[in-house]
């Protein structure tokens, strides 16, 4: 299926350019961009043009409910009700009289106003992509930005220092920072592996496949997320699996798929070679050194230590919204801490005025909003794969089917992502999260009325 980009624009495709141009601004760091603070109580509540860009797709996402109706919503009920319950639960552990009394509860209320907002780009997608010309408009965006992102990173991995560059030879993180430069590249990567599995034709961007495909492995290496890189292996094998269910898959695709898998395994690895190599240690598999400094994957393993602990006191509820990181909730669980992880230096363990977070996704929501919080999240997760998985097998075209089983793909690798970073409202992952959900979505309502996306 081969779209000229005339036949894109329209009256009819306005609200997928809006979404389509918000893109480069939703995915580059906050520090690269303007700001106005607004001065609320005890603290300031910065606004910068991310905030306004998300804004403005749900407030068009609006007028086209109130243009076309928002019957194209009620296919994916399996993922809007546990994510509404989700934000409901997230917004009684915010106001928790626990939470209203912490010293922090103004900025953790604009952190969690934020979160809100970003989550409002999963049900305005559906109403916004309508039509094949809509998708790719959103996905070509994704493709060219991903390589403009992924070239910054590289210019800086051999040596130009521009926008923050690590040391040359390092891990890089172009414009938008390591975890963010993962997650934009797990978004095209999927493109990549539904187009290996399925061939280019059957992509809703079938001549920008190449690109995808480059751009995206790269950027992947090139931010050395050892995290993302096995959820990309992860979501590649499930891509596979249900590719199946409607397409024949030759052992050549599949071999190619393996081979990217492995090429996105090696790079990182190579990239991250220094500390894969302090966590063997650390892990006791090999001989021990005096550490130096701060390792990441010692200190991550130590946070989610000390977050399980929070959770083990408080398994139903939680402590409260982001108060997981305050020194009043971590400090008792420190000294059992420093006990088991004997090896690991001071400044790796949180404390008053280096509140670390958990770094980990999962445990901090469990730490944060219990065990009732990881279901409703998990409960998302699912539904969004049940949709995917029905697109697969049901959608009436095989491109759409095709941008179901690159979906899965992105999903599964920002889940692995999302395993190294603590809940952070309104910064790129968390966009191309509720944006690969709100695909999903599109994609069941062109199973349930069969029409063309």
């Amino acid at each position: 299926m081969r779209i000229a980009l005339r036949d894109h624009v329209s009256r009819d495709s306005l609200g997928a350019i809006v979404l389509a141009l918000a893109i480069p601004v939703l995915f580059l760091h906050e520090r690269y961009q303007p700001s106005f603070g607004l001065d609320w109580r005890s603290t300031s509540v910065d606004i910068r043009p991310s905030d306004l860009a998300a804004l403005l797709v749900v407030v068009v996402a609006l007028v086209s409910a109130a243009r076309f109706g928002s019957g194209r919503l009620g296919a994916a009920r399996i993922l809007w009700i546990p994510g509404a319950a989700l934000l409901v639960w997230l917004a009684f552990q915010a106001f928790r009289p626990v939470s209203i009394d912490d010293a922090r509860f103004e900025e953790h209320l604009v952190s969690f106003l934020k979160f809100g907002e970003y989550a409002l780009l999963a049900p305005a997608v559906p109403l916004l992509v309508r039509r094949a010309q809509d998708l790719a408009l959103v996905l070509g965006m994704f493709v060219l930005w991903s390589a403009v992102a992924t070239t910054v990173a590289l210019v800086q991995f051999f040596g130009v220092d521009i926008f923050d560059a690590w040391n040359p030879g390092w891990r890089q993180p172009s414009f938008l920072g390591h975890h963010d430069l993962a997650a934009l590249s797990a978004v095209v990567i999927g493109l990549a592996v539904a187009g290996i599995l399925l061939g280019s034709r059957r992509l809703p961007t079938p001549r920008l496949f190449a690109v995808a495909l480059v751009a995206s492995a790269l950027g992947l290496v090139v931010a050395g997320s050892l995290a993302a890189a096995i959820g990309f292996a992860v979501g590649a094998l499930a891509a596979a699996f249900v590719a199946r269910r409607r397409f024949e898959l030759s052992s050549q695709r599949f071999i190619a798929l393996l081979a990217l898998v492995a090429v996105v395994a090696a790079g990182v690895t190579a990239i991250r070679a220094d500390s894969l190599e302090e966590f063997v240690r650390f892990l006791g598999i090999s001989e021990q050194r005096e550490p130096e400094g701060v390792e990441t994957y010692s200190q991550r393993t130590v946070l989610a230590y000390i977050g399980v602990r929070i959770w083990e006191d408080n398994p139903v509820l939680g402590v409260g919204w982001q108060r997981s990181s305050r020194a009043e909730v971590f400090e008792p669980y420190l000294a059992d801490a420093r006990r088991r992880f004997p090896d690991v230096v001071d400044l790796a363990f949180p404390a008053e005025g280096r509140e670390w977070g958990v770094q980990n996704l999962y445990v901090q929501i469990l730490a944060d909003a219990g065990l009732v919080g990881l279901v409703l999240l998990v409960a998302v997760g699912v539904g969004g794969m049940v949709l995917l998985w029905r697109t697969v097998a049901h959608a009436p075209r095989p491109w759409a089917a095709g941008a179901g089983v690159a979906t899965i793909c992105g999903i599964l690798t920002l889940a692995g992502e999302w395993g190294s970073l603590g809940i952070v409202a309104g910064i790129p992952i968390l966009a191309a999260t509720c944006i690969l959900l709100g695909i999903a979505a599109a994609g069941a309502a062109t199973v349930e009325d069969e029409t063309d996306f």
